[in-house]
């Protein structure tokens, strides 16, 4: 499962390569942007780009992990990335470089991540987090079916502390029932 390449109407979501360090390196190298997720650093380098690539391609063929980069369709532009990590709590995560706000790519590429991987992976359910001072990450979790599941502090590396997190579910039925398609 290497190899799966996902499309929607507007975007391409493949397997990062080392080739996208260049294009992804200066959309992580902006707090605005890490400041939402959980194990980015700031600043953001080549290194740690490096890194991450190598790390994705060894879960990834190990099934522990399932990075997708979000490239546009029109002109291969690098928007972000995705992923599903099946362990411990079958959770996905994203982010999009601050130029791709507020267009609508995160929810077409998580819709489709989440139908990957609902159909492909056989998972019953998906979990999610968005951090209490990123409302637009849970509005793009609630528009796909998304409900409530609690909350606790999670480590912000990037911020250096914990920071209040929002725990969402998505059963495989109720994605069903919400008719949406990626």
């Amino acid at each position: 499962m290497a190899s799966v390449y996902l499309e929607t109407e507007r975007l391409i979501l493949r397997p990062p390569r080392a080739a996208d360090i260049g294009r992804f390196v200066p959309l992580l190298n902006d707090f605005e942007v890490v400041k939402n997720l959980s194990r980015v650093p700031y600043p953001y380098s080549e290194d740690d780009g490096c890194a991450w690539i190598l790390k994705s391609a060894w879960a990834r063929a190990r099934g522990e992990d399932y990075p997708f980069a979000i490239l546009k369709k029109t002109d291969g532009a690098y928007l972000g990335a995705c992923g599903y990590h099946p362990l411990p709590d079958g959770e996905i995560g994203y982010w999009l470089g601050r130029p791709y706000w507020g267009k609508g790519y995160a929810s077409e590429a998580v819709a489709r991540l989440v139908l990957f991987v609902f159909e492909e992976l056989g998972a019953e359910a998906i979990g999610a987090g968005w951090f209490q001072d990123n409302p637009a990450s849970g509005r793009v979790l609630e528009k796909l079916g998304f409900e409530p599941a609690g909350g606790d502090t999670r480590a912000c590396l990037s911020r250096g502390t914990a920071v209040f997190c929002h725990k969402v579910v998505l059963t495989r039925a109720a994605f069903a029932k919400s008719g949406q398609r990626a």
